[in-house]
């Protein structure tokens, strides 16, 4: 049973996704929700563990006037100052998100808010991310509390399943944007095919100095049956599990003996 919960994104902690989710966390029967999350945006840092400089952790207010915490962490850095006992709390499960845009198949090793979950599983407890398919560059507010409710009642069934015995699980899960909430319901899927379409542009500074920026179109997929990406173009929410072993393992069973 779940009893208490830490919350964080990759948005930042002012972000109205994170506030949405605290917000349906809290309507969990015997739930404790904390919250310790980045001090500003940490989109696609990826799994970051912070080495070279001290952290800093400070008490802050959500939108709400709710109490939080916030640092000058990564997202993962967040989860393992918690994990180590940074608010003197022991917690049960991560949930991260609500990221404005989706994170499917190779989004992942990008993702601050699924790292974020990975941090959690690499400590022990089940890591749960949450993201929206919301419109690259999507201009207004986006309205969350559609995906927070229904992904809530998802993570509460996801932990239920788990005998705290086996590894502890990492689940991507994708909502698509509905507003109103009429999904066509939850499917189990695999990572999908995530195409990118980045393209580096040089630019000069006054100085005559080159600098660059990593830029082009919204990545795109391929909408394969039983995918996330798949899934959630047809207005499923798509459900993923992760593990950190990446592992090749029908390569490594084929791989012939090398010589020196």
């Amino acid at each position: 049973m779940i009893k208490r919960i830490l919350v964080t994104n990759d948005d930042g902690v002012t972000a109205p996704g994170l506030l949405a989710l605290v917000q349906a966390v809290r309507k969990m029967d015997g739930v404790q929700v904390c919250v310790l999350a980045p001090d500003h945006n940490w989109s696609a840092c990826g799994h970051v563990k912070t080495m070279s400089r001290p952290l800093r952790v400070r008490k802050t207010q959500l939108a709400d006037g709710s109490p939080a915490w916030t640092s000058d962490g990564a997202p993962s850095d967040c989860v393992a100052m918690a994990m180590m006992g940074v608010l003197e709390l022991e917690f049960d499960a991560v949930v991260s998100g609500i990221n404005p845009n989706a994170n499917v198949g190779l989004d992942v090793t990008y993702s601050g808010t699924v790292t974020a979950a990975m941090e959690g599983a690499i400590n022990g407890v089940p890591g749960f991310a949450v993201s929206i398919d919301a419109p690259e560059h999507h201009q207004g507010p986006l309205e969350y509390e559609s995906a927070a409710e229904a992904a809530v009642k998802i993570i509460a069934q996801l932990f239920e399943q788990w005998d705290g015995k086996e590894p502890a699980p990492i689940w991507n899960i994708n909502v698509p944007n509905r507003p109103e909430g009429d999904y066509a319901g939850v499917q189990f899927t695999r990572q999908g095919v995530r195409l990118y379409h980045d393209r580096l542009e040089k630019r000069m500074d006054p100085r005559g100095v080159p600098y660059y920026w990593i830029g082009g179109d919204p990545p795109s997929g391929v909408e394969e049956e039983g995918s996330d990406y798949g899934a959630i173009k047809k207005g499923f929410i798509s459900v993923t599990p992760l593990r950190m072993d990446m592992t090749d393992r029908v390569r490594l069973e084929g791989s012939t003996p090398i010589s020196l």
